[in-house]
């Protein structure tokens, strides 16, 4: 398998605007994530994925962009952009930079324009369409409910945002929108930045012609799946490649929603005609309701095993993996999948850590960060919470305190809180008001507890960090291959890692009870060493193990 810096590093996700604020605005800005560069190189990542700092009127938090090559006015300037790359690079840590460019802000220039009349050279920027018997082209719906097409008073045609109103979609067709694209993505590159993570790329090439989608039982409209990995995506992330990425040494992984092994084995093929690695959601979707993700399902087991399993199977020796379980799109893990005590936490990252691919952590997921008890609609901040509770309310599909109970344990914003640095007011986030509620645990979660705690979720996420990154067995954990074992036991996830002779074996109970699982004969002998454990004794090995609740070990056999 050929190496690369990439395969081998560990990336942190900032959200910049609940990181840290250095100005007291209530909201984090790109001095703030500067003044943490020494804890974040404490905790031993390399690379950091900033979501979006562009200028932006803010409608879904940045990822509506009004100007890619401005920093956001609440954010900073250019200058503490530059300032932040600096201080990162002189750390070893690399900064890699959100692009979003399957949409623009409708307060964009090219949009502004592209609106203004029919015959605009800008015209085709976008995708415009006459109306259909008076109403939409046809029957999307937008990711952020409601129809996918907006009626534009000035020019009398409709425009397709597959997200919010002031999203509209980028032509992709449009030649000249590609080389827009190219020569500001050059203009990063340039400044040295070391890669990007691409928003939603696998839905830049729409199907030809619109058509109508299924409309899903209990739905209003036809799912987003319309607009995923659509006829010419491949062609055009070649071009992409070819005109920009391949001139750098950067990293780039594409969020890919829809994406199947098929497809990811060509976004993310070996030869490197396209991205790195991409994002697939498979995984974090198994507790997803019948019609939509608003449900209270927990994630089962072996289902789990059974999807990750296929992925690091069908992707080795022809694609690269990312691994993650947590980002700003996705409610907090250990609410999620453990039960909320450091010891599930320190075991789900055991779990997932020592897999094959590009390891990802979100900011607070290294301290144990919780899901946040919002109560109310009117606390929320995200935009996809509050219109999916409005349009299901409204429409009589779903009760509301049922819909909210869901809301609450699904939502983005748990992911959004602003980070737990120690136990003072708002969690030492702000000196202001923060813009969106601080989780109430703050004081018994947060990084100066931890830090002064040997025991902490911190200093467990430090030595998986360093095992994978400097250790003896780096590249066993890196490159090696993955076997599942015990497919069917509800409550145990274990595999094994082998490389050059060379074998790990990873037990994780990932339950709140006490159980047992029965090793094959071979695995059953005593360790050579174990290199981590999130109990003070990792459980002795034999042909039937008993593990305590969350208990976890990674042992070389």
């Amino acid at each position: 398998m050929k190496r690369a810096w990439w395969k081998e590093s560990v990336v942190y996700q900032i959200y910049p605007r609940s990181f840290c604020d250095s100005n007291g605005d209530g909201i984090g800005d790109l001095k703030g994530i500067t003044s943490r560069m020494d804890y974040l190189q404490k905790l031993g990542i390399n690379v950091i994925w900033m979501s979006p700092v562009y200028k932006s009127p803010n409608d879904d938090n940045g990822y509506d962009i009004a100007d890619y090559q401005a920093i956001m006015d609440e954010f900073g300037t250019m200058e503490d952009f530059d300032e932040l790359l600096l201080e990162a690079h002189q750390r070893g840590i690399r900064i890699v930079m959100d692009l979003v460019v399957n949409h623009t802000s409708d307060e964009h220039a090219w949009f502004v324009e592209s609106r203004s009349s029919r015959e605009n050279a800008k015209r085709d920027y976008y995708i415009w369409r006459e109306a259909k018997d008076g109403r939409e082209p046809n029957n999307w719906g937008s990711c952020f409910s409601g129809s996918a097409w907006e009626w534009d008073e000035t020019t009398q045609m409709y425009y397709l945002h597959c997200f919010s109103k002031k999203q509209p979609d980028l032509n992709w067709d449009n030649p000249e929108v590609r080389d827009r694209v190219f020569e500001m993505m050059t203009w990063w590159c340039e400044k040295g930045i070391d890669g990007f993570r691409m928003d939603v790329i696998s839905m830049i090439s729409k199907p030809e012609g619109l058509p109508d989608g299924t409309v899903a039982e209990g739905a209003l409209y036809a799912g987003s799946g319309m607009t995923c990995n659509g006829p010419h995506v491949h062609e055009y992330l070649q071009e992409m490649n070819r005109r920009v990425l391949s001139r750098y040494d950067i990293m780039t992984v594409g969020e890919t929603a829809g994406v199947t092994v098929e497809e990811a084995k060509k976004y993310a093929n070996a030869e490197g005609t396209e991205l790195n690695m991409v994002f697939q959601f498979e995984h974090v979707g198994l507790d997803g309701g019948a019609v939509d993700k608003w449900s209270r399902n927990k994630i089962y087991l072996p289902a789990l095993k059974e999807n990750l399993t296929k992925w690091q199977r069908e992707l080795a020796g022809v694609a690269w993996n990312s691994i993650f379980f947590s980002n700003h799109d996705q409610p907090r893990v250990v609410s999620r999948l453990g039960d909320e005590s450091p010891r599930s936490a320190k075991c789900i990252a055991t779990m997932l850590h020592m897999m094959q691919g590009t390891p990802y952590v979100y900011q607070g997921e290294e301290l144990g960060m919780t899901n946040c008890p919002f109560g109310p609609i009117e606390n929320y901040r995200d935009i996809e919470s509050i219109n999916a509770y409005r349009e299901l309310t409204e429409a009589g599909l779903r009760e509301p305190q049922e819909l909210l109970s869901c809301i609450a344990y699904k939502s983005r914003d748990n992911a959004r809180t602003p980070m737990q640095w120690d136990g003072s007011p708002n969690a030492g986030f702000t000196s202001g008001t923060p813009w969106i509620m601080v989780n109430p645990n703050y004081r018994e979660i947060n990084a100066e507890k931890e830090l002064a705690d040997p025991d902490s979720v911190f200093y467990y996420y430090q030595k998986l960090i360093g095992l994978r990154r400097r250790s003896e067995w780096s590249d066993l954990i890196v490159y090696g291959d993955y076997e599942l074992l015990l497919p069917e036991h509800e409550a145990v996830y274990a595999y094994t890692r082998s490389l050059d002779g060379r074998r790990l074996l990873v037990l994780c109970n990932l339950s709140a009870q006490e159980t047992q699982a029965k090793l094959p004969a071979e695995l059953a002998g005593g360790p050579k060493a174990v290199l981590i454990a999130n109990t003070e004794k990792a459980p002795r090995l034999g042909e039937t193990v008993t593990l305590e609740k969350w208990q976890c070990a990674v042992y070389e056999i």
